[in-house]
């Protein structure tokens, strides 16, 4: 099978792999404010993670291109989207279109759709440093983003099998590129130990990318002849991603990627510690089934309901946001106990 068609196997089975979004999203619960002093017209979502400037903390999250018309068609449409209304959009992975120049204009449509906006390249831990330097020059990139994705390879039939050196040359791209750079898990999340190791490496930011969302190890077990059923049920949830990576004492900027489906999710993913939110299945379920005025609207309506929550928290910032007390229980409660993690100052916190 060749790398396109491959490409166009994962978005088809992606649509057919249902959001499953993790139950601990309700282990977190805000502290209401009867008296939040506050009004919507302050509320502002516009803020920086890492070098870069962001008018708002939802963002398009990589999903595809290399795989000819069809992620052609994909990419410029979710490029229009990103355009009319202010977020940033990252592309999936470019090794296909370094590997063949006649797959680059499945990558190229998104600068051209969006010439003034954040837009974040994309690339596997085998790349090197030049591979990155050709994918942030393709798409005139804001920021590169370097996805990690062991459990994926491992059960994809022509998967990689040797994940020696990762970080070594995740710390040579970071020495050598002029952008930021996001590394990116693909679903089955990060644990504190491995934001840290990034974070020595050089990454600006980390994108956390817990379960919950589109499962990349059912979608390569559909494509097996003999499934590995023990990585369909892999993984840190994405809540509990995202508090242990902020739990790292020098404070790397967090993304929260991984089965976000609705404003509450997002505002309490924001509220334990991401700087950003990155979707991906349900803006690609929306524009594949209801079409791009659809998706326009999803992501309007986010932010107008983000606006909302923020609003009746008292928090005027996504930086107030992160202020809000919050309590923690349940799995994740249980999951942050026995790894050290103190829940109780997330519940004793202010805004004021």
């Amino acid at each position: 099978m060749s790398r396109s068609e491959r490409k166009w196997d994962h978005i088809r089975f992606a649509l057919e792999n249902r959001q499953n979004r993790s139950t601990v999203f309700d282990d977190i619960q805000f502290i209401h404010q009867s008296l939040p002093n506050s009004n919507v017209s302050d509320v502002r979502l516009n803020g920086s993670i890492g070098g870069l400037s962001l008018s708002s903390p939802i963002f398009i999250n990589a999903m595809t291109g290399g795989g000819g018309e069809k992620t052609y068609q994909i990419n410029q449409q979710l490029a229009i989207a990103a355009a009319q209304t202010g977020v940033a959009m990252a592309v999936g992975s470019q090794m296909s279109a370094i590997k063949d120049k006649h797959e680059r204009y499945t990558y190229e449509v998104v600068r051209k759709e969006n010439p003034d906006g954040i837009i974040i390249a994309n690339l596997g831990s085998e790349a090197n440093s030049e591979n990155a330097k050709l994918a942030i020059d393709m798409i005139e990139a804001n920021a590169l983003q370097i996805h990690l994705n062991v459990i994926q390879e491992l059960t994809m039939p022509e998967g990689d099998r040797n994940f020696t050196s990762s970080l070594n040359r995740i710390e040579e791209i970071c020495s050598h590129v002029n952008v930021p750079v996001i590394v990116k898990e693909v679903g089955f999340g990060m644990s504190r130990e491995t934001v840290e190791a990034l974070f020595s490496a050089g990454a600006a930011i980390v994108d956390v990318g817990g379960s919950g969302g589109t499962n990349f190890a059912e979608i390569e077990n559909k494509r097996r002849n003999q499934s590995l059923p023990f990585f369909n049920n892999w993984g840190i949830p994405t809540p509990i991603s995202i508090l242990e990576g902020s739990s790292v004492s020098k404070g790397i900027p967090i993304i929260g990627s991984g089965g976000f489906s609705s404003s509450i999710d997002i505002a309490k993913g924001l509220a334990i510690g991401a700087s950003a939110i990155g979707l991906a299945g349900l803006f690609l379920q929306t524009l594949v089934e209801e079409g791009l005025d659809a998706l326009i609207q999803k992501i309007n309506t986010l932010h107008m309901e983000l606006t909302m929550i923020m609003t009746a928290l008292g928090a005027k910032s996504i930086a107030e946001l992160k202020k809000a007390p919050v309590i923690i229980s349940g799995e994740t409660y249980h999951w942050l106990t026995q790894r050290g993690i103190d829940t109780k100052p997330y519940s004793q916190r202010t805004i004021k």
